[in-house]
């Protein structure tokens, strides 16, 4: 067992844990903006929940090693517990490479033997340096969020392409303070906007999340632009970010690897 955990050790020091750390950080960055969120370290488990009705912002994560079935259960009823004692849904947001590879192949069925329903799997992804453009960019005007009217369109077309309430999303955001750390963009094109990026910095690295373009304005490349603008603003380390089926090809072209995968389940 002891060489299992060092193996698991060695696999988070060289590339696992960076991207782990920045997607909680990003959760503690919403949830620290709210008046009724919560930041909490449990045996095994991070909590960082905003309190929202949009039960994926309220997440539990795993916080080290998981080495057999017992354990894994425990760190199930460890957040299960924390969210049924205040009546909110949640989601947790399991790293595969915490768990030991033979339980982690059981992993789904003891999560949803738990009540916790397989939600999505996202490719973890890092990339030391972005490569430059496979073809030119489009140009769009880009502004950071910092006033109604962008706010507003951040959270409007994250509600189109995230299939989510708009009152769901503006509820997440709706502090003015989230926007200090959770660094966000709209991309417009003559003067509508039509994309999102935002960045979080943490764990060493930056974190891109929120990457989004509305559906009638898709494969024309401004999801890149307002990505790698917002990059350019935000410093030059190491970059990670969790892809959909739809950006994969594109980050892979930007440089990116995956290196591990976020399973997201929901209560």
């Amino acid at each position: 067992m002891t060489n299992s955990l060092n193996r698991i050790r060695d696999t988070v020091a060289v590339s696992f844990r960076p991207v782990a750390d920045n997607l909680r950080e990003s959760f503690r960055v919403i949830a620290s903006s709210r008046g009724g969120g919560e930041v909490r370290e449990l045996p095994g488990v991070s909590i960082a929940s905003a309190a929202v009705t949009f039960q994926m912002f309220n997440a539990a994560f795993l916080s080290g090693p998981v080495l057999t079935e017992r354990e894994l259960t425990q760190r199930i009823l460890v957040p299960s517990m924390h969210f049924q004692n205040r009546g909110h849904e949640w989601a947790y947001w399991v790293c595969e490479d915490w768990i030991d590879a033979k339980v982690r192949r059981r992993s789904r069925r003891i999560l949803e033997n738990h009540g916790l329903r397989h939600s999505t799997d996202l490719p973890g992804m890092t990339a030391d340096r972005i490569l430059p453009p496979v073809r030119p960019l489009p140009r769009i005007e880009v502004r950071r969020v910092r006033d109604s009217s962008t706010r507003d369109a951040f959270c409007s077309i994250g509600s189109v392409c995230f299939h989510v309430p708009i009152d769901w999303f503006r509820e997440v955001f709706a502090n003015d303070c989230v926007w200090d750390r959770f660094a966000s963009y709209v991309g417009y094109v003559n003067g509508e906007p039509v994309c999102t990026a935002a960045i979080v910095h943490g764990g060493g690295v930056t974190g891109v999340y929120n990457v989004a373009t509305l559906p009638g304005a898709q494969r024309r490349g401004y999801g890149e632009a307002v990505m790698r603008y917002a990059l350019a603003e935000n410093g030059s380390r190491p970059v990670v970010l969790q892809s959909t089926s739809a950006g994969l090809r594109l980050y892979e072209r930007m440089g990116f690897r995956a290196v591990t995968r976020i399973a997201v389940y929901a209560s």
